[in-house]
């Protein structure tokens, strides 16, 4: 929140009130549970898997939003100055929110999930020395890691459960180990030749350096700026030459992009066409299967193996 006058802002955060909607999953303040505030609902999800009825987690953003321009409004806010724990992100994904989040650790836990992952494992951003990409949800084994930090966030909370709250982390990694064994396969059953992922913006680089798939996007990491018709042409040039079955679109970001390019290469004398819709920066619609992680990486993964076959 770029200009946000301190007397607002310094109300907002000391006011301790009953929220209203703030994304979807809001329910409200915590009542007699501590109330977990979650950025995004990858972040959400795993805290709520993880928490069960010990806590309540409202999630900031909803379904097809884009964290990278994400600026929470006065109910966000609010839902923060009201939150034992927030939850985010990190490596400047949240890049609107750097400011807000730095005010909110006074007086609560605030946790960046993405410090749990070793330095050593962050792809770093081409000519940005010390800038990671943020996208770490795309490798699944990455992912996982984050479990702990949001374990021992909530059982801070809680103690009286740490106990019951390890145990649902654990049945958690498990099933990311078994999703993450499900996604190498898929992919390996990809010819070597198509096993390229052509999206709007740079978002998968975890994802092809994990599951061995080469990832082009016509953006860079952050959607802050549009794509300029040499980006088009650039991309394009490279898909005709290689021959390229499919592109893909993302939910939180424009699809005209990507239509661009399908035009370009039509224009060259290739048809490439659009392999599906691919869940981003945001997840599917809640009370959906892409509504969860699972979900999500299920829905990508099958729509990228099915186009590129």
């Amino acid at each position: 929140m770029d200009k946000m006058p301190l007397i607002l802002l310094g109300t907002l955060m000391l006011t301790l009130i009953a929220c209203g909607p703030a994304g979807e999953g809001a329910a409200g303040a915590g009542g007699d549970r501590p109330l977990v505030v979650a950025t995004t609902g990858m972040i959400g999800d795993l805290a709520a898997r993880i928490a069960g009825e010990r806590a309540t987690v409202v999630t900031l953003m909803s379904s097809g939003v884009d964290p990278h321009l994400f600026r929470p409004s006065e109910g966000d806010v609010r839902h923060m100055g009201s939150a034992d724990l927030i939850l985010y992100n990190g490596l400047h994904l949240e890049g609107k929110m750097g400011a807000i989040l730095s005010r909110m650790e006074r007086g609560r836990l605030v946790v960046a999930v993405g410090d749990a992952v070793p330095k050593e494992r962050l792809l770093e951003l081409p000519g940005f020395e010390g800038q990671y990409d943020p996208h770490l949800w795309f490798d699944v084994q990455l992912w996982s890691l984050t479990v702990s930090p949001v374990q021992e966030a909530l059982a801070a909370l809680v103690p009286e459960h740490a106990a019951e709250l390890a145990e649902r982390a654990d049945t958690v990694r498990r099933a990311l180990t078994d999703l993450d064994l499900w996604v190498e396969e898929q992919i390996a059953g990809i010819p070597t030749p198509r096993r390229v992922l052509v999206t709007a913006h740079d978002a998968f680089g975890y994802f092809g350096a994990r599951y061995r798939i080469e990832v082009v996007g016509l953006q860079g990491i952050s959607t802050a700026a549009e794509a300029g018709l040499q980006d088009v042409d650039r991309l394009a040039n490279m898909i005709v030459r290689r021959k390229i079955p499919a592109v893909f679109v993302e939910s939180s970001v424009p699809r005209r992009s990507i239509e661009s390019v399908v035009a370009a290469c039509k224009n060259q004398g290739h048809e490439v066409r659009i392999g599906g819709e691919l869940f981003s920066d945001a997840m599917g619609p809640a009370g959906t299967p892409e509504g969860t992680y699972e979900g999500m990486v299920r829905h990508n993964v099958r729509a990228i193996a099915e186009a590129l076959r």
